[in-house]
């Protein structure tokens, strides 16, 4: 039995995706991945499986995703199922599918949020003045 593991990083959310020889199963943090909420999750991380349909078929993916918010976990878990399951295959035109679509599916996206400095309520906003 064959079993390879990947991570995907999306701002503050890691994924780990864990795949093997099955019938085409999608777990994401023990949830069957048709139930998984919100829709627009779902979908974002159902693009890596249908770009591969023909090899979804064979394995079982289960993806374990913690940290951030619910859309930057949803790209972390993509990113993760489409190294897994590019290095399951072992094969490059799928490697080359997945960059083709999209290069963050095989890199994760490195930009972070920019930290807050002093006078001012974020990064680069400034408080008024009136001086009056």
């Amino acid at each position: 039995m064959k079993i390879v593991q990947a991570s995907g990083r999306h701002k503050a959310a890691i994924a780990r995706a864990t795949v093997r020889d099955g019938e085409g199963r999608v777990y994401v943090n023990g949830v069957a991945l048709e139930a998984y909420q919100p829709e627009i999750a779902r979908l974002r991380i159902q693009e890596s499986l249908m770009l591969v349909p023909e090899l979804t078929k064979k394995v079982d993916i289960h993806v374990r995703v913690s940290g951030g918010g619910f859309m930057g976990q949803a790209n972390a878990a993509r990113t993760a199922i489409a190294r897994a399951l590019a290095d399951w295959s072992g094969s490059e035109e799928v490697r080359e599918k997945f960059r083709g679509y999209d290069w963050s599916m095989i890199k994760s996206d490195v930009r972070r949020k920019e930290p807050k400095k002093p006078g001012g309520p974020g990064a680069r906003a400034k408080y008024q003045k009136s001086y009056r």
